[in-house]
């Protein structure tokens, strides 16, 4: 698709009843952030409830109530990758904003994942053939990560400061580029809608996490991944207080902008409905803790043993390797050392549109073989992203002499090539002959819509 130039707002999506999108950017004096209300108590959720759009209008109602919002909003929202209730809460939010707001525009935390379709984005915070528009909204932008055209410096991080949160992972002075959108002046507050759930890099999802690599430039992200991957996935995934959350919230203090979260919790019910279980609202990091205590409750399962066998039937959410990882990273605790991860996906058709030609190059390998990679392989220093998605995948093993040994040996079924399987170091099976009936015996699990939840085993 032609991508969106936040400098050519004839390129944006526009809602017909909108203002002139050329007002979109605007450089009087941002609000004080510090007048902003602390309130850690807006919100409701728990595993147990169930809000519906009548509940989430009560929640926004009270989080205005307790803001100034100043006149111009942009909403970070989520990217196709998140199954959340972003269609339902937005429109909530266009039509609960104070008079005091000229427009809202929107921002799509994609990371460096490719962009959406326009039908996609419209879809994503509510718009359909039933509502063609929302009240003040203005433009739709996509995030572009690499280009630092798009982007404005914010600060820098010390190598001894950075060394000091990650303790002692990663000391290395990082430049803290962000989405221009974001910088001083444009914008009065930022509203970050977006969900909960276990994450590989950061811990849990949500929170901080939308600014830096949701809306960030590749300084933060390559950083943030790689820690991540030395901190090892065993040791951080559905953990609260990671390196990396202590990194993400630091960095995330220099944004010029009120703040305002609205983070959610939510999961597919077995009839496939999305049920929201908390929104969580104000302050960014209490509404995340808060959203992690609920998350640690419907996300996290627990088996009784591990297997020789697990089958993932992948989420279709995940149409790429680069995120359809998630099958490893959230399965691999279950697998039983020597075992078998079998992923099958024929909705998955590529490796990664963004990072395939580096993640081609190298494969998927434990991380100290990585390792050694990174130290003596210019492309990969200067994409640690991609370096720690390669070990990530692999989950777990050693590197030693020489000799390689993955904790579980890993096959995917999907429409990417055998060749190309074999070329990443992954194995192979033709989907076509997938026989779920084959993995009906003690030693195998089946998981459908893997990757959602994290699968841990009674006990550690």
């Amino acid at each position: 698709m032609q991508t969106r130039d936040y400098r050519n707002p004839q390129s944006a999506i526009r809602n017909p009843q909108s203002e002139n999108p050329q007002s979109a950017i605007r450089n009087p004096q941002s609000s004080n952030p510090q007048s902003a209300i602390r309130n850690p108590q807006l919100g409701r959720g728990g595993p147990d409830m169930d809000l519906d759009s009548a509940a989430m209008r009560a929640v926004v109602q009270e989080t205005f109530a307790a803001y100034s919002l100043g006149r111009r909003v942009l909403a970070i929202v989520p990217d196709k990758t998140r199954d959340d209730p972003t269609d339902v809460l937005f429109p909530i939010l266009c039509k609960e904003l104070p008079p005091s707001v000229e427009r809202i525009d929107v921002l799509i935390a994609q990371g460096t994942h490719p962009p959406m379709t326009d039908a996609e984005k419209r879809a994503k915070i509510g718009l359909s053939h039933e509502r063609s528009s929302l009240p003040r909204l203005g433009i739709i932008f996509d995030h572009h990560w690499d280009d630092p055209a798009h982007l404005v410096s914010i600060g820098r991080l010390s190598a001894a400061r950075v060394r000091e949160i990650t303790g002692g992972l990663f000391a290395e002075s990082i430049d803290l580029r962000i989405n221009r959108l974001l910088g001083p002046g444009v914008y009065d507050t930022v509203f970050v809608i977006g969900g909960t759930t276990p994450h590989e890099v950061a811990g849990f999802s949500g929170g901080t996490k939308y600014f830096f690599p949701g809306v960030g430039g590749p300084d933060v992200t390559h950083a943030t991944h790689w820690v991540g991957a030395l901190a090892t996935i065993e040791h951080t995934i559905g953990r609260v207080d990671t390196p990396i959350r202590r990194l993400l919230d630091e960095v995330a203090s220099f944004v010029p902008l009120q703040v305002i979260s609205f983070n959610s919790v939510s999961n597919r019910t077995d009839e496939g409905r999305l049920r929201s279980h908390a929104l969580f609202t104000g302050d960014i990091t209490q509404a995340f803790r808060r959203a992690t205590e609920v998350s640690a409750q419907v996300h996290i399962q627990y088996m009784p043993r591990r297997f020789c066998q697990v089958v993932a039937l992948l989420d279709p959410h995940y149409d790429e390797m680069w995120t359809g990882g998630k099958a490893s990273y959230r399965l691999g605790a279950v697998i039983e050392p020597g075992g078998e991860l079998l992923i099958y996906a024929p909705h998955l058709r590529t490796v990664s549109k963004t990072h395939g030609k580096l993640i081609r190059k190298y494969g998927y390998h434990v991380l100290d073989r990585v390792r050694e990679w990174v130290e003596r392989n210019e492309d990969l220093r200067e994409n640690l992203c991609v370096a720690a998605h390669l070990t990530h995948v692999r989950y777990a093993g050693e590197w030693k002499n020489g000799i390689e040994t993955p904790r579980f040996h890993i096959t995917l079924a999907s429409q990417v090539p055998e060749s190309e399987c074999r070329q990443v170091n992954l194995g192979y099976l033709d989907p076509a002959g997938f026989d779920p009936t084959r993995y009906q015996d003690s030693d195998s699990v089946i998981v459908e819509n893997a990757g959602r939840d994290l699968y841990l085993c009674n006990g550690g």
